[in-house]
């Protein structure tokens, strides 16, 4: 039997200058998962350690969702992909209307970019790309 693609596709990217250990250790905690995304509830179903994790995705929205740490130069790229369909309260994948879509897919996609600028913000605490992290001593 052939499934239907998902509705929603986002992928998104954000360097953070930081190892991918410290991004890694953020989603590693499953209590962040609801803050970032209240409506869903994941199950990880791949444990890459510092290079990321992969959910399952119920709730609002049934799919997949990944966070991959690529190290680049002195930081992490953080890709963020979801991939996934509205649902109901019951779980099952519902249509939207191509406006309501487009809006649930921007919704999503502002939201995924909004978590990976507040953790830059929080992790690199001012550092710049190429300048060593502050001394903790």
């Amino acid at each position: 039997m052939n499934q239907a693609p998902p509705a929603l596709d986002v992928v998104d990217e954000t360097f953070l200058a930081v190892p991918p250990s410290t991004v890694a250790a953020v989603f590693a905690d499953p209590r962040s998962w609801t803050r970032y995304w209240p409506d869903l509830v994941l199950e990880v179903y791949t444990d890459r350690g510092d290079q990321g994790l992969r959910w399952t995705v119920r709730g609002a929205l049934v799919g997949t969702m990944e966070v991959w740490l690529e190290p680049v130069l002195d930081g992490t790229l953080l890709h963020y992909f979801l991939r996934a369909t509205p649902a109901d309260a019951a779980g099952t994948p519902r249509a939207l209307a191509p406006r309501e879509l487009r809006r649930e897919f921007d919704r999503r996609a502002r939201a995924a970019k909004a978590i990976a600028l507040g953790l830059k913000e929080i992790l690199e605490d001012g550092r710049e790309p190429g300048v060593p992290p502050r001394d903790e001593g």
